[in-house]
């Protein structure tokens, strides 16, 4: 199954994380299909924190890729935020 879940990155206490397409079999920072956005949960207020490549996640989603919760909970938050 192909998942699109959250990749850390980033030094210590200073998280930083990618949004991929993997295989759920694959460990959380290991190998990936394809990036498709970021996440910075500690950006200021001039720093993009969420960037989401809609085309892509739309595409993922339709060939069967599932979101892990805290994904799908980014997307809506991305989305409020472009409306």
């Amino acid at each position: 199954m192909v998942v699109i879940r959250l990749a850390r990155g980033g030094a210590k206490a200073r998280p930083f994380f990618n949004i991929v397409v993997a295989d759920k079999r694959t460990r959380r920072d290991g190998r990936f299909i394809e990036r498709i956005g970021f996440y910075n949960p500690i950006a200021t207020a001039t720093e993009e924190s969420i960037r989401i490549a809609q085309d892509r996640l739309t595409y993922w989603r339709s060939v069967g890729a599932q979101a892990s919760p805290t994904v799908e909970r980014l997307i809506k938050q991305s989305a409020a935020k472009a409306a």
